[in-house]
């Protein structure tokens, strides 16, 4: 087994400061007896670094700083490092695409910018479910939130707790919207094209003894219904669960914000509407940026 004397140059092992040598000469290569470890063991040692990740990580840091790119000599030097290395590593970082060298200077890459697309996502749907955690807990029910994009129903987030499950996705929502409070109210927002479209490729069908029978009869209850009308569904997507969805529109994105609660407590499904319904304002602006992006 290969041991921390046999890593490659630029992979450090961290050792903490108090286990740090004080003084010594050059090793011998015999282990001391010391704080932290005895006679008989190896001393302990931190994670592993990459050394060479890490100089890579500061030019990138320091490429970022530049919105209109910087030269390589002044790259180095921000990131702290000799110019020699840094060309190795600019050349690289280029090569994969996370760097891109334009008249002189360099600019992040595509491969960058992927992973600044997916920090922005992170970030939008950690926003969203501490939202959706807040009125969970203060209405006591799960809440879910969802958007209609690209001609697709999409779950965003759903906060609940063991003791208030939210409703098992047994038959894909996706597929489904004709028979949940939820693909409801997003079909509620949509014009008669989008809603015949949407209905021709998930056409409806029985889930349950309550679910909707036709498309007619699901086109005439959407359209009695109204764009901006909260949903009511009761077990017609699963036995056993009611549910209400609150329809938001931000710019041409259809939204909602919806609740369920088991149909032997379908008296508070009511009420807490009415709550979520009055507070959705204040909801509004963390909604409207997790839609933008």
């Amino acid at each position: 087994m290969a041991s921390v004397d046999d890593a490659p140059a630029d992979v450090q092992p961290t050792v903490p400061p108090s286990e740090a040598p004080s003084g010594e000469g050059p090793s011998t290569g015999a282990p001391s007896a010391g704080v932290g470890h005895t006679p008989d063991g190896p001393a302990p040692v931190g994670p592993t670094l990459i050394g060479s990740v890490q100089r890579a990580m500061r030019l990138l840091e320091a490429a970022a700083s530049h919105p209109a790119g910087a030269p390589a000599k002044q790259l180095a030097r921000e990131a702290g490092l000799a110019l020699p290395t840094a060309y190795h590593l600019l050349r690289t970082l280029n090569h994969e695409g996370y760097l891109r060298r334009e008249k002189g200077v360099f600019v992040l890459g595509e491969a960058a910018e992927r992973l600044s697309t997916g920090a922005a996502e992170q970030h939008r749907r950690l926003m969203i479910g501490e939202t959706l955690a807040h009125w969970r807990d203060v209405i006591g029910v799960p809440v879910y939130f969802a958007i209609y994009r690209d001609g697709e129903i999409e779950i965003v987030a759903i906060a609940d707790t063991a003791g208030n499950p939210a409703v098992e996705e047994w038959a894909d929502f996706r597929e489904t919207g004709h028979a949940h409070a939820i693909g409801q109210c997003l079909l509620a927002q949509l014009d008669d094209e989008a809603r015949r479209d949407h209905l021709d490729r998930h056409p409806v069908r029985s889930l349950t003894p309550n679910t909707v029978r036709d498309d007619r009869a699901l086109l005439r209850r959407l359209d009695k219904l109204g764009r901006m009308t909260p949903v009511v569904e009761y077990q017609e997507y699963a036995l056993g669960t009611v549910c209400a969805a609150i329809p938001i529109t931000v710019g041409s994105t259809a939204a909602t914000m919806a609740i369920s609660v088991p149909s032997s407590q379908a008296d508070r499904l009511l009420p807490a509407t009415r709550l979520l319904q009055e507070e959705i304002g204040k909801l509004l602006r963390t909604l409207a940026f997790s839609i933008s992006i």
